[in-house]
């Protein structure tokens, strides 16, 4: 049998956390920071925990998902 490939793109994008659940960067945060409020901003910092649906569809893209 052979070794299980990982999509790079989703390697490079995603880390899964020590309970199994999915981290991504915040989408919305690549430009146009001039419309988005400073609140909206502040709250986008840092990465997210996407939602089961979503995270999901990432795991079968991650090696140990």
């Amino acid at each position: 049998m052979p070794k299980m490939k990982t999509k790079s793109g989703a390697k490079k994008r995603f880390k899964l956390t020590a309970s199994g659940k999915v981290r991504a960067g915040q989408a919305g945060k690549r430009h146009g920071m001039i419309k988005r409020t400073n609140k909206q901003i502040r709250n986008q910092r840092g990465t997210a925990i996407l939602s089961e649906p979503d995270a999901r569809i990432v795991r079968k893209f991650l090696p140990n998902g």
